[in-house]
């Protein structure tokens, strides 16, 4: 009797590590599959996506008129208590005399 159970025992281990194996080799060629997939994806779906879209925000741009909106003084607006420690003073850092306005209006 004692002989039966070792005996079904070592069938039931070498049963469930075959099995293991076998699982673990499958598992390997569905990600092999899975990555060549996502690869073809990649290639085909997302890289002309981007193209698309980059072509679409470079067409909208060049419809685009770059006018300066009127200046209205605005009591609230580019207020100066002290001056800027750089260049003259009244301008900001990053300043940009097309779009970023002085206190007293538009530099041209």
């Amino acid at each position: 009797m004692a002989a039966l159970g070792r005996f079904s025992q070592m069938l039931l281990r070498s049963s469930l590590t075959q099995t293991r194996r076998q699982l673990s080799a499958a598992a390997a060629a569905h990600g092999e599959q899975s990555a060549k997939t996502w690869k073809i994806l990649t290639f085909v779906v997302a890289l002309p996506g981007v193209a698309v879209c980059m072509l679409n925000v470079y067409l909208k741009e060049q419809q685009h008129t770059h006018e300066q909106p009127e200046f209205i003084p605005y009591s609230h607006l580019r207020i100066r208590s002290k001056r800027f420690p750089w260049g003259d003073g009244n301008k900001t850092l990053f300043h940009n005399p097309h779009v970023n306005a002085l206190p007293d209006g538009y530099e041209e």
